[in-house]
């Protein structure tokens, strides 16, 4: 990263954002299952319900539902 600081801005911009809700929501920032096999299921579910949040705000409820159902 030092070699190349244009990654890190990229970086920040991408994915530090959402990570950084992510663990807000999950509260104290430790996961609630153990295994990797389930920690792998839980962090699978918060980044589903992060995307399908953004995609209510972006497109709307209505067309976001039209569009599950096509």
């Amino acid at each position: 990263m030092d070699q190349h600081p244009l990654m890190m801005r990229v970086r920040k911009s991408t994915v530090e954002h959402p990570f950084g809700t992510l663990k807000a929501w999950m509260g104290a920032t430790h996961f609630q299952m153990k295994t990797l096999e389930r920690v792998s299921g839980e962090m699978s579910l918060h980044i589903l319900a992060y995307n399908l949040k953004r995609m209510m705000r972006i497109m709307g409820v209505l067309p976001l539902m039209q569009a599950i159902r096509a």
